[in-house]
């Protein structure tokens, strides 16, 4: 019975200071090997693992900040060839109305230079259409007047007009 008061009298009132301080010191142990292997590590961990995000948030920002920059850049790289573009076509308009113009007054000076020829070869073949049929028309008279002369003439006539001839083209000279 004794050995079970001090047990009940060491749980009913009574501190045990060796548990206690056991306790303690076993408790402090530890957390020293709790910090030197599990916390220590695991902070180095947490440390690496904060230096990585801020890295890959500093990277993404430079990341954003150069996309950014390169968007703008193509923007104004667009621009800037539209620009060029619009220019390309108004340069070629120009030119094309500029051509479209020459080919105009071209077309227009042969076709004149080609109507002034018509016009030309035309007077000529009419001239000497003309002149074609004057000489027909005058060796047709001499036939005609020759036919009518051997037939109306005697030869006393015929003698007459041949002299009278002769003497109006010895006046002449």
């Amino acid at each position: 019975m004794l050995t079970s008061s001090l047990v009940l009298g060491a749980t009913a009132g009574g501190l045990n200071t060796g548990d206690i301080l056991f306790q303690l010191i076993m408790f402090l142990v530890l957390l020293a090997l709790l910090k030197k292997y599990a916390w220590g590590p695991l902070m180095g961990i947490m440390k690496q693992r904060e230096e990585h995000i801020a890295g890959e948030i500093d990277a993404a920002e430079k990341s954003r900040t150069e996309a950014s920059k390169l968007l703008e850049e193509q923007r104004e790289l667009l621009k800037q060839a539209r620009t060029e573009a619009q220019g390309l076509i108004e340069n070629a308009k120009k030119q094309g109305d500029i051509q479209r113009d020459e080919i105009i007054a071209l077309a227009r000076t042969e076709s004149d230079r080609i109507r002034e020829s018509a016009k030309l070869e035309i007077e000529m073949q009419k001239e000497q259409a003309v002149a074609a049929i004057r000489e027909q028309v005058a060796t047709l008279s001499v036939m005609i007047a020759s036919k009518v002369i051997e037939k109306e003439l005697s030869a006393a006539d015929q003698e007459k007009l041949i002299n009278d001839y002769i003497v109006e083209a010895g006046d002449g000279k």
